[in-house]
């Protein structure tokens, strides 16, 4: 049964390719869902799968890229909306 998590990461996460690089891990561990920039500076996640697969995310989310700097993570259970693929938003 897939579970969801809404993330919200704090640090420098804009402007350093950050949203690419989570599509990119999202897709390698098999999750779907969406990422964004945030007016306030800090992106936000959603994603979705298998328990294992979100805990392996939520550890990369934690190091980040090696262009960003991770300050803080929080994470909150949300409702899977049974997305095909993990997409950017604008």
């Amino acid at each position: 049964m897939d579970e969801a998590r809404r993330v919200i990461v704090t640090g420098a996460v804009q402007g350093v390719g950050f949203r690419a690089w989570a599509r990119d891990t999202a897709e390698e561990l098999g999750l779907t869902g969406w990422v964004r920039n945030c007016p306030d500076g800090t992106v936000e996640t959603h994603i979705e799968g298998s328990g294992h697969a979100l805990s392996q995310m939520m550890e990369r989310l934690n190091a980040g890229p090696p262009s960003g700097r991770v300050e803080h993570i929080s994470a909150e259970a949300a409702e899977p909306s049974k997305q095909d693929e993990f997409e950017i938003r604008g």
